[in-house]
């Protein structure tokens, strides 16, 4: 192997900051969890995309965005979908 690599050693948040996408790894991320967790309600209470798009008003094609984290899904989408859920969906700044 020649030459170190750079990042050898740094911690994961290091090099993203680094390359310059720490916060659009940060959101991506965040939003995949929440995501997930939609879906993972849905799942359990026996709800398909088709019923939840009925629920929410809006297409099957806007709630797989929703469920695959894709497109510009806003804060107040996803605040619809956890309560239609029965969940409720936090945001804080720290």
């Amino acid at each position: 192997m020649s030459g170190k690599n750079q990042h050898w050693g740094s911690t994961l948040d290091d090099f993203l900051h680094e390359e310059g996408i720490y916060e659009a790894a940060k959101v991506e991320a965040v939003t995949r969890v929440i995501s997930w967790q939609i879906a993972e309600e849905m799942r359990k209470k026996g709800i398909t995309k088709t019923q939840m798009a009925e629920r929410m008003h809006t297409s099957r094609a806007q709630v797989d965005r929703i469920l695959k984290a894709k497109g510009n899904v806003t804060i107040e989408t996803l605040q619809r979908a956890a309560a239609l859920l029965g969940r409720e969906l936090r945001l804080e700044l720290v």
